[in-house]
């Protein structure tokens, strides 16, 4: 049996080779070149990406004795992510890019090239699992919770998890470190990735100009009873339950409430106006098979670090999905991601309007 092992240049997709070498595998290792630093005018050296991280990937496939390729994926990363991210954020959406970069590259692009070499799976170094019983096949959480990726990953449907191995979903970080300190790599201590990996500066308005050649239009600050408060900066530099950087004067704190990108409109008011009961989830993805007949009891995540919830999920015709919470949730935002749980078995996901 062959795979393809993406191999980012980190402790973790290194440690994945390595299990995977360890357990009989005939293995290949990459790296996808998904970017010019230019591109985003990202300096360099401040990437994933990066010469460096081409040649620790490269080194740790040298010790595995496998071979390694670079494929270059640019165009598809500027279409399908970086494009996609600026669209977002120009129509008044906070997106998360890096569910985009799964599901168009890592577990689309990159499983074209799998089969082009004859590789029967892909593999990551993503914390999660994947479990088949009785011919159906579960995305679940990690054994280590405070790693788990399982919500950028609800995309995975019944076609592609049989074609996908996570070696790390039964480990702790410090199990993987342990084997890559053993095994002599280079990048055994490497720090984790923590930013955006076009935006790893954070100012997500730069790369977006950088992108698109458009400068953000100022506009109104509004009150929830439509008072203007004073000038904006452009919607690209305001997302639902922001509080710094409005430089608007107030007795009490002002919040973002809502980011109206067609009236060029930014609502703010006081922490209560974040709450909601309900949120609507639109194309929501049933990783889990096909949508159940009847409205049913779960738990769902409206961010990557937001603790899931009790809710109600109603199936709706036009398939999406409403979500009817036991308690109120703060700053539910148009662009993220709802994904949805039955105890660790991820069900399925979708974007938050």
């Amino acid at each position: 049996m062959k795979a393809l092992i993406a191999m980012s240049g980190g402790v973790d997709s290194s440690v994945a080779a390595w299990l995977m070498r360890r357990d009989g595998w005939d293995c290949i290792g990459c790296t996808m070149k998904l970017f010019q630093n230019e591109d985003a005018g990202v300096p360099r050296e401040r990437s994933c990406c990066s010469l460096d991280d081409v040649e620790d990937a490269r080194a740790v496939a040298c010790r595995l004795g496998i071979p390694y390729y670079v494929f270059n994926f640019t165009d598809t990363f500027r279409e399908k992510v970086m494009d996609r991210f600026a669209a977002a954020y120009l129509a008044g959406r906070t997106p998360n890019p890096c569910i985009d970069c799964n599901r168009w590259l890592k577990f689309d692009r990159l499983w074209q090239r799998a089969r082009e070499l004859g590789c029967d799976v892909i593999v990551t170094g993503h914390y999660a699992r994947i479990e088949e019983r009785d011919g159906l096949w579960s995305l679940k959480k990690a054994r280590d919770p405070d790693k788990d990726q399982s919500y950028v990953l609800y995309h995975l449907d019944q076609a592609l998890l049989p074609h996908i191995r996570f070696p790390l979903g039964e480990l702790r970080k410090q199990e993987v470190r342990a084997i890559a300190e053993a095994q002599g790599f280079v990048n055994a201590s490497k720090p984790d990735s923590q930013d955006i990996c076009f935006v790893p500066d954070g100012d997500y308005a730069k790369v977006i100009e950088e992108r698109t050649g458009l400068r953000p239009e100022s506009g109104a600050f509004l009150d929830l009873n439509g008072k203007y408060l004073g000038r904006h900066k452009g919607v690209i530099h305001y997302t639902v339950g922001q509080r710094r950087g409005l430089g608007l004067s107030s007795d009490a704190p002002l919040y973002v409430v809502s980011v109206n990108a067609a009236a060029n409109i930014v609502t703010v008011g006081p922490k209560e106006a974040l709450f909601r009961r309900t949120a609507f989830v639109e194309e929501f993805h049933w990783s889990a098979g096909r949508p159940p007949a009847e409205p049913l009891r779960c738990a769902a995540k409206i961010r990557y670090r937001h603790p899931e919830q009790p809710c109600l999920l109603t199936p709706l015709p036009e398939g999406g999905v409403r979500l009817d919470f036991d308690e109120p949730q703060r700053a539910v935002t148009p662009g993220q991601s709802a994904v949805v749980y039955d105890g660790d078995r991820v069900l399925g996901g979708g974007e938050l309007l």
